[in-house]
This record gives structure tokens, sequence and C-alpha cells, in this order.
């Protein structure tokens, strides 16, 4: 077996300390946590009420998407898609130079798509089966991620 040079040419980051890499990197360095309390939903009835939440996040005010995209890609989905724009934009990669096959990228994700579940979820009963989305399976699987890049 041949090796082969693999070189990583741009990071791109969603994370609690922010979107910029250089902001969160500053934020690492200075010891700023992103760890808060919960916000996204109500914790009452929970032990643990703090957690690493995105806050604020609009995919729309980092990257270039058309709407209906953006409607159709659950949540962590968009995390993906703008840590992906951000790593080819630091790395300067321009897609109609060079062999395209050439590129990769690496997505990891435990689990994904529960903003969609929990919306379907009250839909199904406060509406009926018939009002389902037709997205929903795209849009909660979990390498939507991948998919979408």
């Amino acid at each position: 077996m041949s090796r082969r040079r693999v070189v990583v040419t741009g990071l791109g980051v969603v994370t609690p300390l922010g979107c910029e890499l250089d902001d969160v990197w500053d934020a690492l360095c200075r010891g700023q946590s992103g760890v808060g309390t919960i916000q996204r939903f109500d914790c009452r009835d929970f032990k643990v009420r703090f957690g690493g939440e995105i806050r604020q996040f609009d995919a729309a005010t980092h990257i270039q998407i058309d709407s209906r995209d953006l409607r159709r890609a659950d949540r962590f989905s968009q995390f993906a898609l703008v840590a992906a724009e951000k790593a080819i934009q630091q790395a300067g990669i321009d897609f109609s130079i060079g062999d395209a096959y050439r590129y990769g990228v690496l997505v990891g994700s435990g689990i994904g798509g529960l903003d969609e579940i929990e919306l379907q979820h009250s839909v199904l009963f406060d509406r009926g089966p018939d009002r389902i989305s037709p997205f929903m399976i795209p849009k909660l699987i979990i390498n939507a991620a991948s998919g979408n890049l």
C-alpha cells in the first residue's frame, strides 16, 4: 500500500464561543468557557441546567446559501455547512481549479436532527399525521450533515 500525504489546509468551527476560528482560539487561550445556563429549552426538571449551547446562530449570516436549502437543513446540518464553508475560505480553495476529487472533508456527529424530531412530534400531536413535514427524514438522519456538504 502506498502512503498518501494528507494536508489540513483549513479549519472551520461552530462553538459556544463563536464561529470565527481566531476569536474562538483567543477565547480558549484566555481560559474562557463556552458553558453556561441552558436557555434553548426549559430544563427546570433536570438535575443539570448548564451546557455548551450555540446561541444566537443564524447560518445565513455566515454563509451564502439559498433560503430554501437552509430551511431543509436541521440546525446540526447548518453547523456543518458553516464550519465547512469557513474551512474552505481559510484554505483559499477554488474548486474550479485542479482536481476536485483530491479534496476531502471529515464530518463527525454523534446525534443530530433533534430539533426536527421535537418539532414534528408536536405537529403530529397538535395537527395530525398529515401535517408532518415531508422533509422530516432528510433533515433528521445522522448523515444529513455530511450529505448537505
